[in-house]
């Protein structure tokens, strides 16, 4: 199916009460810079700001696996409100991790403490990928997804919820190491020794996130996020050669349904033109390039004439002393000037030893700006 098709199928409208229609979150500063416009205060929001850092999220997850912890509404709505009700955010992050929807097609995976996800073995030839099972976008076990997704909507009023999904690549080379690695040599090596096999892989994987951000959206999520973990280790040959295809795939799922997209990768910057390219071809009208903490801001909007920026305060200096990490908010906010829109974020996650009253300092700080 090609992305025509794709963009095509998912043409459809939304629902009435969904808050971009209805206009709870039309004119959310968020939408507006994704939008290409510079709305009354800078928007901020922090990846991974649902976590490990705020003492809330440790105490409803105690004795809770980290996956099953996604896949309760209940629980998973609280943990993607903790950070807004607590920092004062303008965006809320669906709370979910990328290997979530390799559980849901039946793919026996978890994340093992110290290591992260492992599968229950490594996915390498051509029959392992014919044994992936697909999913539809009404398949039943996205049912907690949209589930925690509308009871989350109903809390966040004009606050936009951004839904979340893992890129193709990133999946697929979960799925060929089999669970955490430095240099994906396997996933990479797979690509040039059995580009056929890899070729399907990548198709499913993104099929499979694209359904999962279409249950999200369709749920009532106002922007989504393609985030590509591990995208920094691929030439620029290998990703618009190899990989690219596979993003826009996912993302000409929700590209029919009119909300903006954000696509962010780690060790990207000599990816940004091309990450910028695969929104377009997806067919995703309004959209941002995330950019990490590598490439200064004013750089990168060199780079992207045009185009929305979001980022990239260093999370290392979240500990740094306070003049210290003013002083680079106000340096990252100065160069994304330079776009004709910025989101203020964080160059990758928060750090779980973070202290959660200096996120909440950088928000006043970005809003007073």
């Amino acid at each position: 199916m090609n992305l025509a098709t794709l963009a095509h199928s998912a043409d459809a409208a939304l629902p009435a009460d969904h808050p971009l229609v209805d206009g709870r979150t039309a004119a959310a500063p968020l939408i507006l810079a994704l939008r290409g416009d510079r709305p009354e205060h800078l928007p901020v929001w922090f990846m991974r700001q649902a976590g490990r850092s705020l003492p809330e999220y440790r105490e409803v997850r105690q004795g809770i696996g980290m996956l099953d912890s996604c896949l309760r509404p209940e629980l998973a709505s609280e943990i993607t409100l903790q950070p807004v009700r607590r920092h004062g955010v303008d965006a809320g992050i669906f709370f979910s991790d990328i290997v979530v929807p390799l559980r849901l097609a039946g793919v026996g995976v978890d994340i093992t403490p110290g290591v992260g996800p492992v599968m229950d073995r490594p996915y390498r030839t051509a029959e392992d990928v014919e044994r992936l099972v697909s999913l539809s976008v009404d398949d039943d076990a996205l049912a907690p997804i949209r589930q925690a997704v509308a009871l989350t909507v109903a809390e966040l009023g004009s606050t936009p919820l951004i839904g979340f999904g893992g890129a193709p690549f990133t999946l697929a080379a979960y799925l060929v190491e089999g669970r955490p690695s430095r240099d994906h040599l396997a996933a990479r090596t797979m690509m040039h020794a059995a580009p056929e096999t890899w070729n399907r892989l990548v198709s499913w994987t993104a099929d499979l996130t694209g359904m999962f951000l279409r249950a999200q959206v369709e749920a009532g999520a106002s922007a989504v996020q393609l985030f590509d973990s591990w995208a920094g280790s691929l030439s620029h040959a290998d990703y618009t050669g190899r990989v690219a295809g596979a993003s826009a795939r996912a993302l000409a799922h929700v590209a029919g349904l009119g909300v903006p997209g954000i696509h962010f990768g780690t060790g990207t910057g000599h990816l940004l033109g091309a990450m910028r390219d695969v929104l377009v071809s997806a067919g995703v009208a309004e959209h941002a390039v995330g950019v990490d903490y590598r490439t200064p801001l004013d750089e990168a909007a060199e780079a992207l004439p045009g185009v929305p920026l979001q980022g990239n305060i260093d999370p290392a200096l979240l500990a740094a002393p306070w003049p210290v990490l003013e002083a680079h908010v106000r340096d990252v906010v100065a160069r994304g000037a330079e776009a004709p829109a910025h989101v203020l974020n964080l160059g990758h996650g928060v750090p779980p030893e973070t202290d959660p009253a200096v996120l909440t300092r950088v928000v006043e700080l970005a809003h007073s700006l």
